[in-house]
């Protein structure tokens, strides 16, 4: 039976906390609590051990257990282990503990962590991997507060991390704020045709700008226009989407170029399917029976027409 009173230094050392000389050990014991405790208890004894242990593979551990209950009084101990209020030495070694932390944290939704979590990622002496894991948590909170510094990390051309500036773009797409598009339109029009590190940066800021569905900018839609052009296929497939989605007048004119002039299958073939959701089943009968399209090409819309009569069938 469940004790009313918990004695959570006695359950601790029950479970080898401080020993930690056997971690498999430890964390079956660990794993083994929640058959003995109900929710309330079981956080606050997750709690306390993520307030106490010095152990980096048992911290992952709990973070888990702690990100499987989502309970709010687990986001002080969370900031505490993010900003190594507990921990004295060998930070390095706590690295992925606080990614992790960051993780947890966004899957709280609490705003109240916005401005701890700002603090890591503004911090240039951080390790990379906890600012990327910062930045992500402030995309996932939606925190509107954030979006300030988030631009101001994508824009920064002197950031070491390329892969910082990518996280961060993708972070205002998931915030949606209308602020975010003149500093994202501007990394497209300033990188354009350039198929280097900045390739993924390039395609995280397509897709943060398909997020905001800005349908009447046409600044916004003459970029992802012309990352049409992009030498990379990827960058080209994702401004296909984009378009797709813009609710743009003329999107389908647009992106119906790919399907002739761009000589990557993959992006005929996304082409395609972009038309397809576009326009219907015309745009496959057309290059089906067309003379300007190629065989590869004509053999995916006979695929797609075929999967569309048998799905016309099946509602009959």
């Amino acid at each position: 039976m469940e004790k009313d009173y918990l004695d959570l230094d006695s359950i601790a050392k029950d479970c080898n906390l401080f020993d930690a000389s056997d971690i498999n050990s430890v964390v079956l014991k660990i794993t083994a609590l929640d058959e003995f405790y109900e929710h309330d208890n079981l956080v606050k004894i997750y709690n306390y051990f993520l307030s106490v242990s010095k152990n980096p593979e048992i911290l992952m551990h709990v973070i888990q257990c702690i990100d499987r209950l989502r309970d709010k009084s687990s986001l002080s101990p969370l900031l505490d282990l993010l900003l190594m209020k507990n921990i004295d030495s060998e930070k390095d070694a706590f690295i992925n503990v606080r990614a992790m932390c960051a993780k947890a944290i966004a899957n709280l939704k609490d705003t109240s962590a916005v401005t701890p979590l700002l603090y890591c990622l503004n911090n240039k002496d951080e390790n990379y991997k906890v600012r990327l894991a910062c930045a992500d948590a402030l995309g996932r909170i939606g925190d509107r507060y954030a979006v300030a510094p988030l631009i101001e990390v994508v824009k920064d051309e002197d950031e070491k991390s390329v892969y910082l500036r990518e996280t961060a773009a993708s972070a205002l797409g998931m915030l949606g704020d209308i602020r975010a598009v003149d500093p994202l339109v501007s990394i497209l029009e300033a990188q354009k045709g350039i198929w280097n590190k900045f390739t993924f940066l390039k395609e995280r800021v397509i897709e943060a700008l398909g997020k905001l569905r800005l349908d009447n900018n046409e600044r916004v839609f003459n970029a992802l226009k012309n990352s049409l052009l992009d030498e990379s296929p990827q960058i080209r497939i994702n401004a296909i989407e984009a378009i797709m989605d813009s609710d743009n007048p003329h999107a389908a004119d647009t992106i119906k170029t790919c399907l002739i002039e761009d000589e990557n299958e993959e992006v005929k073939k996304n082409a395609l399917i972009a038309l397809y959701n576009l326009v219907g089943r015309d745009i496959l009968d057309e290059v089906a029976n067309g003379s300007d399209y190629p065989d590869s090409l004509k053999m995916e819309a006979v695929s797609m027409i075929s999967e569309y009569e048998e799905d016309e069938e099946d509602d009959e």
